[in-house]
């Protein structure tokens, strides 16, 4: 990953981009991604009104936590949530100036793979971000990904059961992981939950996550022949 790419796919399954997709369902009109804790809270300190999300534990200055299980139970409607976690957010600002990069976890799998192909995406980065790109549960994604791109029928079981089996979701069940929901594996491993793929660009200086809506037949005739 040098910031070349053309098409690039930023996978966090647990749970930076499951998160995303649950505050874009709960009305949040756009996400902000920060590099770190001291950038949200400048970004926030410059935008008042703006909500600032972190992983691990809550923090003073922060509103929201990086769980897909709270998240689900926050009011968001047309507010922006400036996102800083350790891994996904990270990625996709090592890759939001290509032509296309998207944001992904199982539960937006099949909206991705329509925006992927609307885009008529030849070759496509796929970039795993937690445990410094080993991730079993983003590897296990972005092969799901990948495969369905090439036009294969999958049973999504397998995958799910790589990332329901990984360290992340272990930590997750266990407690280990601060500022987590009972519910968060879960809803991780809820695929294509959401009809939504999600966008990430340059606004203004910003990194800008944005859902992107796709035609539910748009994975093109080309992309089923490879």
């Amino acid at each position: 990953m040098d910031g070349t790419e053309q098409v690039a796919v930023v996978i966090d399954v647990m749970r930076a981009f499951t998160t995303a997709a649950w505050a874009f369902h709960r009305g949040a009109d756009k996400i902000v991604l920060a590099a770190d804790e001291d950038e949200a809270l400048a970004i926030k300190a410059c935008h008042p009104g703006w909500l600032a999300l972190k992983d691990g534990a809550p923090v003073s200055g922060f509103d929201l936590v990086n769980s897909p299980g709270l998240i689900r139970e926050a009011d968001l409607a047309d507010r922006t949530v400036i996102q800083k976690t350790t891994a996904g957010t990270v990625g996709a600002l090592a890759v939001v100036e290509a032509k296309l990069a998207l944001c992904a976890s199982f539960v937006v799998a099949g909206a991705t793979v329509r925006a992927l192909a609307d885009a008529g995406a030849d070759s496509v980065t796929f970039v795993a971000t937690g445990e410094n790109g080993r991730a079993a549960e983003d590897l296990a994604c972005a092969e799901y990904l990948d495969r369905l791109l090439a036009g294969e029928r999958l049973d999504s079981g397998p995958y799910l059961h790589r990332a329901d089996t990984s360290p992340a979701a272990d930590d997750l069940r266990g407690g280990r992981r601060r500022g987590a929901h009972p519910a968060d594996v879960g809803l991780c491993l809820e695929v294509d939950r959401f009809d939504f793929a999600m966008k990430v660009g340059l606004e203004e200086g910003l990194a800008v996550l944005r859902p992107l809506r796709t035609r539910p037949d748009a994975v093109s005739a080309a992309h089923r022949a490879r």
